[in-house]
């Protein structure tokens, strides 16, 4: 069943052709990190699952590329130069590098000038580009400007399966696909209705945020198109709520990859997280990468999970595409419709939410109701 899966990335998901260029890269186990246990056995069994997936993919393309490089250690920082080459062509990292271009792309310092100087580059020498891509690092490249400029200036279709686990292969990989991305675009166009959301959930977490001209997205899996982007395994409608309109008290119970020993409250005002309160160890950790930058506290994301074969609540890839579940992420929103842009995006997942929509004329209809879907 494992190669199977692994196969159908190739046939259902990306679509992938005989002729195009294909590149499975993953992350290696950086020197300042200490996983073990679990963690250790995922973290090594991932590159295992990078490497297969690469010798699969041979069937369907003699074109198949695969590079591996240090774990950047956190979700949205952006990959490596030498990635960069393997996606984007040496000549058109030259290039950047001669303009000076490369370093505060990798920094997320950019201005907007220059990142309109970067995709003149890039669509110069868009026939160096890989056709598609299957991001198997365990940090996610979703949020990053490499992800932005390979889907959306060169027509890229991007699988990321961060934090990937080798049982999701017999789990939500093994999704209806078209029944799924039925599910899903029905949910997305009901969410598009409204103006606002509140969110309240049995532990305690309640928060109001706005989406006024925001538009929610559809992860579904289905990635064939020019420009396709979303998580493998799929299943949420995404959006990036409007800065400055997030307010309430967050209830963390689930790390990304494991359920806490108590639960941790965070204080959100005007989009930004103000506290972080809990002794849990984690907290720590949370509280550190909010200090890096300040645009890390940014809420940047709402997700509703919508995947009816995702059950496993220890791994936030999985997690957040369980049906009836929501997600809220903290940092970067910059490459789906938000404006802050930081080498940080982080989720995390809430079980048996209310969901309320509330629209321009104020008149609210409920989409979730602890946990189960209305519509």
């Amino acid at each position: 069943m494992i190669t199977k899966t692994l196969a159908s990335i190739y046939k259902t998901n990306l679509g992938v052709k005989k002729n195009e260029k294909v590149l499975v890269f993953t992350d290696r186990i950086s020197p300042s990190e200490l996983p073990n246990g679990n963690e250790l056995c995922r973290r090594e069994r991932l590159r295992d699952i990078a490497l297969l997936a690469a010798e699969i993919g041979k069937a369907f393309t003699k074109k198949i590329f695969y590079s591996e490089f240090p774990a950047t250690g956190s979700h949205g920082a952006e990959p490596p130069e030498d990635l960069w080459k393997a996606a984007f062509g040496e000549k058109t990292v030259g290039e950047l590098k001669k303009y000076r271009l490369l370093k505060p792309l990798l920094n997320k310092k950019i201005d907007d000038a220059g990142i309109k100087r970067a995709e003149t580059i890039i669509l110069k020498h868009k026939k160096s580009v890989v056709n598609a891509v299957i991001a198997l690092s365990n940090y996610s490249t979703s949020h990053t400007r490499f992800r932005d400029f390979l889907t959306r200036v060169c027509g890229c279709r991007y699988a990321s399966m961060p934090i990937f686990d080798v049982s999701m292969l017999e789990s939500s990989m093994n999704a209806d696909w078209k029944r799924l991305s039925k599910t899903t675009r029905a949910i997305a166009k009901i969410v598009n209705t409204a103006e606002c959301i509140e969110i309240k959930t049995p532990n305690g977490t309640h928060m109001t945020m706005s989406k006024k001209n925001r538009k929610a997205l559809a992860d579904d899996g289905m990635l064939s198109m020019s420009g396709s982007f979303g998580n493998l395994p799929a299943g949420e409608v995404f959006l990036a709520p409007v800065e400055g309109t997030a307010n309430g008290r967050l209830v963390l119970e689930w790390a990304p990859t494991r359920e806490l020993t108590s639960p941790i409250t965070v204080i959100v005002k005007e989009g930004i997280v103000k506290d972080v309160m809990g002794e849990e160890p984690y907290a720590d950790y949370l509280r550190a990468k909010l200090d890096e930058r300040e645009e890390n506290r940014n809420i940047a994301e709402l997700g509703i999970g919508t995947n009816d074969r995702a059950k496993r609540p220890d791994n936030i890839l999985e997690s957040e595409k369980i049906l009836g579940t929501i997600h809220i992420a903290f940092g970067d929103n910059s490459s789906f419709g938000g404006n802050v842009k930081t080498p940080f995006h982080q989720d995390f997942v809430f079980f048996k939410p209310t969901v309320r929509l509330i629209k321009k004329d104020g008149s609210g209809t409920y989409l979730l109701k602890s946990g189960v879907l209305m519509r």
